[in-house]
């Protein structure tokens, strides 16, 4: 005969104030099977809060941090993260914002910690650092522009410069999404946001022989990802590109 005893770890709750930081339970030591906690982050009217995931750590697929614009319903779903890729921050639209953190029957992982600022509605906030790239400028309101630019022997990929903007309904937020760095004579990669863009490596100048790049784009559960070529010029027969997503794939 044996007597086992599970402590539940109480997390969860409503969060305010201007700033502040929320962890999974136990972190950063592993956090406990069959989570279910709920933070709701209130501000008040008027203003915004930006999400930063500074830690990032859970089992691929099966433990999910889900992020809400507003009350956790599935209508408001914004990002479900698992695994270890940090996102860029996280903007609400409104006073708002909701995490919901669930774990299975098995398996462990450190965790996460995000961190919160309450957001006036004339700035856009921190746009976020990008790995292997730098930020140039430190004013985030209406009309500031910051710039990117990557370290050496990195290749940056998108718009290297964003103006924080007026967005009906919304407050200021950036006119583009971040964009990434990659290694010099590397591509593909894993690209987040409302929008982007895409170019075989070197573009406009020739590529490479002996490329094989693979780019996946993520979008939130129930959206749809358009993908509009403004160039065009392969190797007629030798050279290949392929798409895939939820239907068949097609050869380009």
């Amino acid at each position: 005969m044996f007597l086992y005893s599970l402590a539940a770890q109480s997390c969860g709750g409503v969060v305010q104030g201007l700033n502040g930081t929320i962890e999974s339970p136990g972190f950063p030591h592993g956090y406990p099977n069959y989570a279910n906690c709920t933070w709701l982050i209130i501000t008040g009217e008027r203003n915004r809060i930006q999400l930063t995931f500074v830690t990032l750590a859970l089992e691929e697929d099966f433990d999910i941090v889900s992020v809400y614009d507003g009350q956790p319903s599935p209508g408001n779903l914004k990002m479900r993260l698992s695994g270890f890729m940090l996102p860029s921050p996280i903007v609400s639209s409104g006073s708002i914002l909701a995490l919901w953190f669930t774990t299975d029957f098995a398996v462990s992982a450190q965790g996460f910690k995000a961190v919160y600022e309450v957001l006036p509605s004339h700035t856009c906030g921190t746009p976020g650092l990008i790995p292997n790239g730098v930020i140039h400028g430190s004013r985030y309101n209406i009309g500031d522009k910051i710039r990117y630019s990557c370290e050496s022997g990195y290749v940056l990929e998108g718009h290297n410069i964003l103006t924080c903007i007026v967005s009906a309904g919304s407050g200021a937020q950036w006119d583009f999404p971040s964009p990434f760095c990659r290694a010099e004579g590397a591509c593909g990669g894993t690209l987040r946001g409302t929008a982007g863009s895409i170019t075989s490596p070197g573009y406009p100048t020739e590529y490479d022989n002996n490329l094989d790049c693979t780019w996946s784009i993520l979008a939130e559960p129930g959206d749809t990802i358009a993908l509009v070529f403004n160039d065009f010029f392969l190797e007629d027969k030798y050279d290949f590109l392929e798409i895939s997503g939820t239907e068949a794939p097609s050869i380009w």
